[in-house]
């Protein structure tokens, strides 16, 4: 079974592996994004361009059904392009993207930093866990924590690989992948009790300086929560050859 079944046209059928942890009946955003990134991919595609920034903002929870991605070109350009996506279900629209490519040419690449550790083997309890054993994205992916642990308080670094499709008969690519997990920062770095607390993410922004590669995807991530209800998480990625950019979520923290 995949995250996805597709029905053509821009729908699709959600699977229990969409499902995320504050509502059974609601999906994760990492799987909505990886198929906005999806859908991206096979509009308006130019050999050169690449996808180097994705926004996500979150207009309300993404039921676990049927729903219908549409995508537009905003800007069309020979060194830059921007792209817009939209993810409606039952006639009512649950999120907006924005994209831009840019155009490879030769630059001189900068020293960057490697993972901060290989990928670890699995933990003895791995697949009892709350990641591991509950809802179903989070079932779905193989998580490897490298510091922090699930629901523990504090910053995280974990590596995520996606053991599932995303698109049912689809080969998953390497920025799918990357999209799928980019979601999860606050879900791994909570700076409050999950059992006491809400803190949802309103957008996601995800830029990347180079593409990713691989099954494999590093996550370093940090959460801060203000005083009047506000969070932030910040994330640096990573595929085994070191880092290819960061997310930001901007969260909405509150009592359970």
């Amino acid at each position: 079974m995949a995250m996805y079944e597709a029905l053509g046209a821009g729908r699709y059928l959600a699977t229990e592996y969409t499902q995320g942890p504050w509502d059974p009946g609601a999906q994760h955003m990492g799987p909505v994004t990886a198929l906005i990134a999806h859908e991206l991919a096979a509009t308006a595609p130019r050999p050169g361009l690449e996808l180097s920034r994705l926004v996500v903002d979150v207009y309300g929870p993404v039921p676990v059904g049927e729903l219908e991605v549409r995508t537009d070109v905003r800007r069309d350009g020979k060194r830059v392009q921007c792209l817009s996506a939209s993810v409606s279900s039952g006639g009512r629209e649950h999120c907006r993207a924005t994209a831009w490519r840019i155009r490879e040419s030769a630059t001189p690449a900068t020293p960057v930093p490697g993972p901060p550790a290989p990928v670890p083997p699995p933990s003895p309890g791995q697949r009892d866990s709350w990641l591991g054993s509950g809802f179903g994205y989070g079932r779905a992916m193989d998580w490897r924590f490298v510091a922090g642990r699930p629901l523990e308080v504090g910053p995280a670094t974990v590596w995520g690989r996606l053991t599932v499709p995303l698109v049912e008969g689809e080969e998953t690519t390497p920025l799918e992948r990357l999209a799928v997990l980019a979601d999860s920062g606050n879900g791994v770095s909570p700076a409050v009790d999950f059992a006491t607390h809400l803190f949802v993410n309103v957008d996601l922004t995800i830029s990347l300086f180079r593409a990713p590669a691989g099954e494999w995807i590093c996550m370093d991530a940090a959460t801060v929560v203000g005083p009047s209800g506000r969070g932030l998480t910040r994330s640096t990625l990573y595929d085994e050859s070191g880092e290819v950019g960061t997310a930001t979520q901007t969260l909405f923290v509150a009592p359970r």
